[in-house]
């Protein structure tokens, strides 16, 4: 197999095809490191729920994988491919394997939500409008939007917001969809619909999920395996029985919603108050 055959097929560890490799990464925001030697697999047909509490890494680490910030040192391998190793056009080859449903939803306010599911098509493909309809339209059923096409984005709840975020994360059928806080600011039963969804792409089209929350609930809901994030390390990575018996006291506060005193040393607490700003 040549060097390029190679490349474009992720590796398999064991009997398991791994999508994502994370290896050693080490990222800093200008003189401070944010996340410490990282490595972290993701494998085929899984959903990978990334946690920890405020602070931890976890949105460093998801705009890393997402190739939006480059490591300082260690790499990211997405498909087979090095993240910090392949031109534009490679790049832009590899983002329309992947999906992305934001947050906040991040829709366009100027287009109705058949024209924000229609949009990676129109900037990705050559299809005719008739075929891109359809294929929005299709998406649309899969997350229970049907009917929903003329609406405006100020005209959605919450939860139909995120619905049609997923719909256009997943318009391109890509081979990896990352999530950021899913089911954030929804009440309890738009939540669990909302997880019920991401299960059901996971199951129904066979992609690798990637989902960054801090809600335990939704975790141990929807998780194949959690990898737990504190402080820029990654204090264990397994499914969510390992995770739940993990004496690991850190993972126990988080898990159990308890707050940790920080023991400071007077000097270091003098050093923090009279510290200069960069």
């Amino acid at each position: 197999m040549s060097e390029a055959a190679i490349m474009d097929h992720p590796h398999e560890a064991g009997d398991r095809e791994v999508v994502i490799e994370v290896r050693d990464l080490v990222t800093h925001y200008g003189p401070r490191e944010i996340l410490h030697s990282v490595s972290l697999e993701v494998y085929a047909g899984e959903t990978l729920v990334i946690m920890g509490g405020s602070g931890s890494g976890k949105t460093t680490l998801l705009n890393t994988l997402l190739g939006l910030v480059r490591p300082t040192s260690g790499y990211v391998r997405l498909l087979g491919q090095d993240l910090n190793n392949i031109d534009g056009v490679a790049r832009t080859k590899l983002r329309q394997k992947m999906g992305v449903a934001f947050q906040g939803g991040a829709l366009f306010t100027s287009m109705n939500v058949l024209q924000n599911i229609m949009l990676p098509l129109r900037e990705h493909t050559k299809l005719d409008d008739t075929t891109m309809q359809i294929m929005a339209r299709l998406k649309m059923e899969v997350v229970n939007l049907s009917g929903f096409d003329d609406l405006m984005p100020a005209e959605l709840s919450g939860g139909m917001i995120k619905r049609a975020a997923f719909a256009r994360a997943i318009v391109m059928d890509p081979r990896v969809l990352f999530c950021d806080e899913p089911s954030a600011g929804l009440d309890p039963v738009v939540a669990s619909a909302i997880d019920d969804l991401i299960i059901d792409l996971r199951d129904a089209m066979g992609m690798s999920i990637v989902v960054v929350t801090h809600e335990l609930e939704s975790a141990f809901k929807i998780a194949d395996r959690i990898c737990v994030l504190d402080q820029g390390n990654i204090l264990m990575a397994g499914t969510v029985d390992e995770v739940k018996a993990s004496d690991n006291e850190r993972i126990q506060n988080l898990l159990n919603r308890r707050t940790e005193e920080e023991i400071l040393d007077p000097d270091e607490y003098l050093r923090r108050l009279t510290a200069a700003k960069d």
